[in-house]
């Protein structure tokens, strides 16, 4: 089973942009995306062949998240249905939507999020910290819940030196501050798995994305801030990860890269 999580800066632009071609090459089972900024009738009537969850932002122009499937999805809880009341905050919309599919292991619980880029010193970076509490929480009842559940998306924070290139520059910023990184930590301890890393092993990257500005993407000057945290049920299926980096600058639909992790279910 393939499943995919990818931030498309824009819906819209990234089809215009060749993100299509993408999508009938990647022979995926389970995509989720991450800033979708579109309306709902726009992302339902943009994809043939797929069973299709989302729900948008109510900031126009903002986050927005998905679910598509090859198979149908059950059991769709979004924002403050699976996060809780503090999830009605107009920031913390558009970043949280889960659902189940059926595999040939059983129901796999779904999540596609996509965390605040957040700014230090400023009223976003509460709101990131507000919404990886309620994050937090919400794993916790996956984790006791569910055996098959994978969370992936765009969490935005680089987890170790590994995970990003110029990390001695960005000691202070927003995405790799050791309160965030905290977060992730207790992730890890509480059982999920990050399979992009199991898989890879202790190495440099491979970074999901890079700045749109200067050579960032020619230099592979990037960050790995999309994941997929698994349940060590699920982790132990997965077979193989890679990061679908386009083949130049000039061919890239979006400022990420899809992370792509085949499991083999059973």
């Amino acid at each position: 089973m393939r499943i995919v999580s990818v931030n498309v800066n824009g819906v819209r632009a990234a089809l215009k942009k060749g993100m299509q071609e993408w999508l009938d090459g990647v022979d995926a089972d389970v995509i989720c995306l991450q800033e979708v900024r579109a309306p709902d009738e726009i992302v339902q009537g943009a994809f043939d062949g797929w069973h299709v969850a989302h729900v948008a932002c109510e900031i126009k122009g903002r986050a927005g998240v998905a679910i598509m499937s090859r198979t149908p999805l059950a059991d769709v809880s979004a924002d403050a249905a699976a996060l809780g009341d503090v999830a009605n905050q107009p920031e913390h919309t558009g970043r949280w939507i889960e659902a189940t599919v059926d595999t040939p292991a059983g129901p796999l619980r779904v999540v596609s999020v996509y965390v605040h880029s957040g700014t230090v010193g400023t009223p976003k970076m509460d709101q990131k910290y507000e919404h990886l509490d309620l994050m937090t929480v919400r794993m916790g009842e996956l984790m006791r819940d569910h055996e098959l559940a994978v969370v992936m998306g765009d969490i935005n924070i680089a987890h170790t030196q590994q995970d990003i290139k110029n990390w001695k520059g960005n000691l202070k910023s927003a995405g790799f501050l050791p309160e965030e990184r905290a977060y992730q930590d207790l992730w890890l301890k509480a059982g999920w798995v990050d399979v992009h890393r199991a898989l890879v092993g202790e190495q440099d990257g491979p970074y999901t994305w890079w700045s749109m500005r200067g050579q960032a993407f020619d230099n592979d000057s990037g960050w790995r801030i999309d994941y997929q945290y698994a349940t060590p049920r699920l982790a132990g299926a997965a077979a193989m990860v890679r990061v679908d980096r386009q083949a130049s600058w000039d061919a890239r639909w979006t400022d990420h890269a899809p992370l792509v992790v085949d499991y083999t279910l059973t």
